[in-house]
């Protein structure tokens, strides 16, 4: 088994629903806020850090690495290299993981691993024909070149294409994000009501984290230049949220015959997230006491179509890496992209055979999830899910939520699109 690396601590940013207090802050921002105020937490001197990785889905134009202009940005020195990842929805977990293969294979000591998100900023995209069009325009270097330039203009060419909405399909099987989730809640025969009651619970634990302080652990407030405010909490939860009001929201993704709704989904999101990842040699040399040791992580792949069954294809990968089972584990996160999702992946954990169009590995490993030990803060459905971040925040959760109840083992799970998964292994230092 390769050497175990510490987590010594994380921090967020609130998470804000798309459009709102963080519309004007772009993902470059927000990643380098969680990146000052890890680094302050920690008291960790700059130039002791080795590396930053970030994951990132939406590549900011003017920001492309974003990892190295967050590094910089953050005020770290400039001879400490930086990179970005990107997996879809695990981009936030594939820097941890790629952060946790440097130190094992020695090529580093101490490093940064986040993820950032400003699906408020994905631009909007003008078909090709404008592109074309706005070429030619400019290669006609006579009045006359243009006047006859302008006549193949058409209206049809300012129609932009939202590149947020590409981005949640997926190129292979041609079905959004949404759609795949209904494909489970048919499959699975998943009820609305079920979808609804999941929502409902996860804003609920959410609600009550925030009011008991549990999220005060790992959220950095941020000021919101548009509002002139600090955030310190997500926007995102309901107060008051109702299975009756959740049961007024029509279908979205097949709106004859569908069950899964905006209010069953995730909301589309705005955040950032970051953990300051160390060699064990660098923790006993500097007498620190981890937040939590990373004992393992696997990634998978399956059919795009049911990508929402990425955790139960790779949780199973990573229990056989660590010689673990799935009820060894004290606490279980599994992001919520939708509701009917994380539920198709219960059942596959209770019974593995109900998987039918899905080969799971190692299913020995699984077992029924007791739900008191699954997203005890909330999730995605509540907190929402900026793609780039929302795998770094699970881990960040659970290692804090591990402490706080002073639990042993901990299992953070995403699905991904494109059809993938991504699960790690936690133990409490």
């Amino acid at each position: 088994m390769l050497e175990p690396v510490a987590i010594i601590d994380g921090c967020r940013t609130p998470f804000v629903k798309a459009g709102d207090a963080f519309s004007h802050v772009p993902a470059q921002t927000l990643g380098r806020i969680v990146t000052s105020e890890l680094l302050a937490r920690t008291q960790v001197d700059p130039h002791h850090v080795d590396e930053v990785v970030f994951g990132n889905v939406a590549q900011p134009m003017d920001a492309t690495n974003i990892g190295r202009v967050i590094a910089l940005q953050a005020g770290l020195p400039l001879s400490i290299s930086a990179q970005t990842v990107s997996r879809n929805c695990a981009s936030g977990l594939q820097s941890i993981v790629t952060a946790a293969h440097l130190i094992q294979s020695k090529s580093a000591e101490v490093v940064i691993a986040g993820g950032t998100e400003s699906m408020s900023n994905i631009p909007l995209v003008f078909p090709k024909s404008m592109s074309l069009f706005l070429a030619k325009l400019s290669r006609s270097k006579t009045f006359l070149k243009k006047i006859k330039t302008f006549t193949a203009f058409r209206p049809a060419m300012l129609k932009p294409i939202i590149a947020l909405v590409q981005g949640l399909n997926d190129p292979f099987c041609g079905l959004s994000m949404g759609q795949t989730a209904q494909v489970l809640a048919n499959e699975f025969g998943i009820s609305r009501n079920a979808q609804d009651q999941f929502a409902l619970l996860s804003h609920q634990k959410a609600l009550h984290a925030a009011a008991s302080g549990r999220f005060a652990h790992e959220i950095v407030p941020v000021f919101a230049p548009q509002s002139k405010k600090i955030i310190d909490q997500d926007i995102g939860p309901r107060q008051g949220q109702s299975l009756e009001a959740l049961g007024k929201l029509k279908p979205y993704f097949d709106r004859r015959h569908g069950s899964v709704t905006v209010g069953n989904s995730c909301p589309i999101t705005d955040g950032a997230s970051a953990l300051l990842l160390m060699s064990a040699q660098k923790v006993k040399e500097h007498n620190l006491k981890p937040l939590a040791w990373i004992r393992g992580c696997a990634f998978g792949g399956l059919d795009p179509k049911r990508m929402g069954l990425g955790p139960a294809v790779a949780m199973p990968l990573a229990l056989h890496k660590t010689s673990k089972t799935l009820n060894q584990m004290d606490l279980i996160e599994i992001n919520e992209a939708f509701a009917a999702q994380v539920l198709a992946v219960l059942e596959v954990c209770k019974k593995p055979s109900t998987a039918h169009h899905v080969t799971i590995p190692h299913a020995d490993t699984l077992s029924e999830i007791d739900p008191t030990i699954l997203n005890v803060n909330g999730g995605a459905v509540a907190l929402g899910h900026p793609v780039g971040t929302s795998g770094n925040r699970i881990v960040l959760t659970l290692a804090k939520e591990l402490q706080l109840q002073n639990k042993s083992y901990g299992m953070a799970s995403i699905c991904i699109g494109g059809g993938q998964g991504g699960a790690i292994i936690l133990e409490k230092d």
